[in-house]
């Protein structure tokens, strides 16, 4: 389940009930979908084969086909992010980059774990939203915000867009922003 740790004050929020209140405040979606659907030898793989990445989406085709539905998705894929990964660190570099796109950012993760990074509104400031297997988050679009991994440095996710050209990001300089 996801946590919430607001970097002004250090402030974390654990309990299911308050994450999802401080996200739907945030106009984050927040939602959870059942990862013991999910074939043993798929769970903790993070290096994948396309017909395995095909067989995530199977898997999930109901819960994809419902978020599509209500929120305009046209296309989707997975992506697997790990040591392994060929230019992992170019990939992170610009994953790292503060943000916004002209739709909102959905991630449903599969296995592993990550962190977005989101600036709130009002005076919260940024807020890192970590996750882990069964979350599902929608960043709202032009909001400021970036991803990163955790320090297992492994995630498995479905992402998907209504842009038919996929992850479009425009980068923002936030001087309000620091690395943490």
């Amino acid at each position: 389940m996801a946590q919430i740790r607001i970097r002004n004050t250090n402030e974390r929020i654990s309990d299911e009930a308050e994450v999802k209140a401080f996200l739907d405040k945030q106009n984050v979606v927040y939602e959870h979908w059942d990862i013991n659907k999910l074939a043993d030898p798929l769970r903790e793989k993070y290096i994948l084969s396309d017909e395995e990445k095909a067989q995530i989406l199977e898997t999930y085709d109901a819960e994809i086909r419902d978020l599509a539905g209500r929120r305009g998705y046209e296309i989707w894929d997975v992506i697997s992010l790990s040591d392994s990964t060929p230019n992992i660190e170019e990939l992170l570099k610009k994953f790292e980059q503060v943000h916004t796109h002209t739709e909102d950012e959905i991630r449903a993760i599969v296995s592993g774990q990550g962190i977005f990074i989101i600036k709130a509104e009002g005076e919260i400031g940024y807020f890192d939203v970590e996750l882990e297997a069964g979350d599902v988050i929608s960043v709202p679009e032009n909001v400021n915000h970036f991803f990163t991994l955790m320090e297992n440095r492994q995630i498995v996710a479905v992402r998907l867009f209504i842009e038919k050209d996929g992850w479009v990001a425009y980068n923002v300089d936030d001087p309000n922003f620091t690395k943490a």
